[in-house]
């Protein structure tokens, strides 16, 4: 492995469970990782708090699910907002302290009902609204504790039935709605550092591809929703994609990300998808070093922030969904 990120220089890392152990393992492969790339490069971990937590108890603390920020908030305006913030800053503190600098949240995905559980709590709401309200304090929060952020999963995935994981969802909603609705969080963010798009077909705008490997929805992305940050695809070796890892890599790339994230580990196919896609360069290696600016562990008073949050966690007794 050593040899393989020396070779292949990829721009970061992202971590999973299966990488973790406590934190002074987890200290020692990012430190080990980024000898290797010979930089302080990106290390990327889904932190998003529920059950998506790579890090977890008895280390580290467990934080909640993003619709219980959106309960609280639709309970006592303000208090999910603050809550947010202050779960925000914890857990990018718990991120910098094992060399750990890009989390992949906030989820600016619609709450709908019926949709895949694949999603589920891990949205803050079914308003555009309060999840752009939320998403906002989210990304801020990270912003000022140092961490870069990823929201996801762009244009949005809450209406998927399936889950993108072993199939492809097809939605089939018209276009005016979704700019209403599933797309607005993502036009309100749009200046976010980073984004990941979602394996789905808009059979409105797109009835052929899935947005990671069209040319007409990373256009959208672009010129409608107006996002310019560093765009990386979710992970290629998900279900809802075909072809060999090369043909989804390249095809990614040429569609207009920026980035390939390849998730599983298999040694075989990282070999290919490195064969077949080149060095990061141009317009993408400016908007991937833009992503990187104003990182780096700040410093925060943690016993006061986690009295008020376990406060407001039992003052406003919404449980998640």
């Amino acid at each position: 492995e050593r040899a393989y990120l020396r070779e292949t220089k990829p721009w970061g890392v992202i971590l999973f469970g299966r990488n973790i152990d406590n934190p002074d393992q987890v200290r020692r492969l990012t430190s080990d990782v980024r000898d290797a790339l010979d930089w302080h490069a990106p290390i990327l971990i889904d932190q998003e708090g529920g059950r998506v937590q790579r890090l977890k108890p008895p280390h580290w603390r467990r934080y909640p699910a993003a619709s219980r920020f959106g309960a609280m908030e639709k309970a006592e305006p303000g208090a999910g907002v603050e809550a947010a913030q202050i779960a925000t800053w914890m857990i990018a503190d718990d991120l910098l302290h094992v060399g750990i600098n890009v989390n992949c949240a906030p989820v600016l995905d619609l709450s709908v009902s019926g949709g895949t559980d694949a999603i589920g709590n891990r949205a803050f709401d079914g308003d555009p609204k309060a999840i752009s309200l939320l998403g906002r304090t989210t990304m801020e929060a990270y912003m000022q504790a140092g961490v870069a952020r990823v929201i996801k999963h762009m244009p949005g995935h809450g209406r998927a039935v399936v889950d993108s994981h072993f199939g492809l969802p097809r939605i089939t909603t018209d276009r005016e709605t979704l700019e209403l609705t599933d797309f607005a969080p993502f036009k309100a963010l749009n200046d976010a550092p980073l984004a990941m798009t979602g394996h789905l077909v808009f059979e409105a705008i797109d009835p052929d591809l899935p947005v990671t490997l069209s040319p007409t929805m990373l256009a959208l992305i672009r010129d409608s929703i107006g996002f310019d940050g560093a765009l990386m695809t979710d992970d290629l070796a998900m279900g809802a994609l075909s072809g060999s890892m090369a043909e989804r890599a390249s095809g990614a790339l040429a569609a207009g990300c920026d980035l390939a994230l390849h998730c599983n580990g298999s040694r075989t196919e990282m070999e290919s998808i490195r064969e077949a896609i080149p060095l990061l360069e141009g317009r993408s290696a400016e908007r991937c070093a833009a992503a990187l600016t104003r990182l780096g562990r700040q410093s925060l008073d943690r016993a006061t922030l986690t009295d008020r949050l376990d406060t407001l966690l039992a003052s406003i007794g919404a449980e998640e969904v």
